[in-house]
């Protein structure tokens, strides 16, 4: 059973969120939180699996606070689920270190299979996210869609990778050892198709929008 915790600064979506997530007897709610002091009070009290969060709160600074989050708490797996347009957001987000984005405006059921995605081990990114790209921009579309393929450890290490972290570094962070980092950033070499550290890098940081 995956452990939740739910932040957001609106009670109406907390208890909304609660609903909906009790109905499924795979997850159990474990704490909730309507600003940052309280989430990180959670997130270091309760080691959830999962934190379903919007990253627009009171003591948040948005994606930094993602950032944060990820670095300080490697193993919890986040789920934003925003207010903020998905089209400026999401990708930011993923790319942050967050493993779905879902906006405000989306069904029950989308909410559902993100979330079912997420606690597999997955990526969740909305499909007409990736088709808005395509008629912007073919080449970004195409890096968006190998981006997608990645796993969410591969994810991990490139966000870490980015932030100009060290082998070590990165294999203290994620808790394995520096012959794993290494076998991770062949994998990204091939899974993104560029030659090297530097190319790798500037690829990852495509992703940052806004």
């Amino acid at each position: 059973m995956k452990r939740i915790v739910i932040a957001d600064h609106h009670p109406v979506t907390r208890k909304g969120i609660a609903c909906m997530v009790k109905k499924n007897d795979n997850y159990t709610i474990v704490g909730k939180a309507n600003n940052g002091d309280e989430l990180f009070k959670n997130l270091t009290e309760l080691q959830p699996d999962i934190l379903i969060m919007e990253i627009d709160m009171p003591q948040i600074n948005g994606i930094n606070a993602l950032r944060n989050i990820k670095t300080e708490f490697p193993e919890t797996r986040v789920l934003i689920y925003s207010t903020h347009p998905e089209e400026i957001y999401a990708l930011r987000s993923i790319k942050s270190g967050a493993a779905g984005y879902v906006p405000k405006t989306a069904s029950t059921k989308v909410f559902l299979k993100a979330l079912k995605q997420i606690a597999k081990g997955g990526i969740f990114l909305n499909e007409e996210l990736t088709s808005t790209f395509t008629s912007r921009n073919v080449g970004e579309a195409s890096a968006i869609s190998r981006y997608k393929k990645l796993s969410s450890r591969e994810i991990e290490v490139l966000n870490l990778l980015s932030s100009g972290k060290r082998n070590k570094d990165i294999a203290n962070a994620l808790n394995i050892n520096e012959k794993t980092v290494s076998t991770y950033k062949t994998r990204l070499l091939k899974k993104l198709k560029v030659d090297n550290l530097a190319d790798l890098i500037h690829q990852s940081r495509m992703f940052q929008f806004g």
